[in-house]
């Protein structure tokens, strides 16, 4: 079972336009609406390879039952702490002229303490040997900081597996607990670093940095970098680069698919070459059908077949 956590949920909702011009009305070519954060797209692209998937997150008011119906509707069961207000909204507009992406991220309300201690209580119930836990995205407001460090902590005594993608002070904090796979993107690894990984050479160090702070050998850190792929510290000591050549017009999401697809194969015994493959393809499957998460799994083993993976 893989366990994907996403304690700051959205309704994301993704317009696209032929053409994005401020202060203008636009009328949209397209519109999708899912239920969404970071963990909710991970739960979904996994759900859809095949994985037996369990949702957890805190919701609130009546968008957080639309966001519960909605993934039980996809077939994905969850355990949800519950509290006042609603769960936030985010707003992704996609331009058919320039092929760029504009995007809006709403906060979301402070969470009582009670709800994020209901949260934990929740998961730790679905926690057994040999499982995955996959933490994704930003912490809500009022949750205490090193609250990933803690989850990550107590997932990995329970004996089960965690792979981490998130950024900042939240991912500085949960690096001390040790998780097993941690997936950042060039931008997020250099901010929290403070070098820059915009180059190959320089995402190779970078990974091999987040894999020595997440405890070294045995532990493994992925650095996506967009179009020009993946670079990977891998548990066994090694470095591997992963590349896709192809494209898709929905980007949204295509972090979490990749890190779904990883998992997933690494849950099934795959190397790290077959698991970075279906990551690859995937992410790009995803990044061809509008909504995050959303993908054709055939498609998605197709275009991993297609994918070069190599040791450096």
């Amino acid at each position: 079972m893989i366990i994907c956590v996403t304690a700051n949920p959205s309704i994301d909702k993704l317009f696209e336009v032929e053409r994005l011009v401020p202060g203008a009305i636009h009328r949209p070519v397209g519109f999708v609406q899912t239920a969404g954060g970071k963990g909710f797209n991970v739960a979904r692209a996994a759900h859809t390879l095949g994985a037996d998937v369990r949702a957890a997150g805190i919701l609130r008011g009546l968008a957080g039952e639309w966001l519960e119906r909605t993934l039980r509707g996809e077939g994905i069961d969850g355990a949800f702490a519950w509290t006042d207000g609603e769960s936030r909204s985010s707003l992704s507009v996609a331009s058919r002229e320039t092929a760029g992406l504009t995007e809006f991220y709403e906060n979301g309300s402070v969470v009582p303490a009670a709800a994020w201690a209901a949260l934990m209580e929740g998961m730790g119930n679905l926690f057994e040997p040999g499982r995955w836990l996959i933490i994704s995205g930003s912490l809500p407001q009022g949750a205490p900081e090193d609250g990933y460090g803690n989850l990550v902590a107590h997932a990995r005594a329970a004996g089960v597996q965690v792979a981490l993608d998130t950024d900042g002070e939240r991912l500085r904090l949960a690096l001390t607990a040790g998780p097993d796979i941690v997936k950042v993107n060039a931008a997020e690894v250099s901010e929290m670093l403070g070098v820059p990984a915009a180059q190959r050479d320089e995402a190779l160090a970078a990974a091999a940095k987040i894999r020595e702070l997440a405890g070294g050998v045995g532990h493994a850190g992925v650095v996506t970098r967009g179009a020009d792929g993946v670079v990977v510290a891998a548990p066994d000591g090694s470095m591997q680069e992963g590349m896709l050549f192809e494209r898709g017009r929905y980007p949204v999401g295509s972090g979490d698919a990749f890190l779904a697809g990883l998992v997933v194969a690494l849950e099934r015994g795959s190397d790290w070459h077959s698991a970075l493959r279906l990551a690859l393809g995937t992410a790009t499957a995803n990044a061809e059908i509008p909504g995050a998460g959303k993908l054709d799994p055939a498609r998605a083993e197709e275009l991993a077949d297609r994918a070069e993976v190599r040791e450096l």
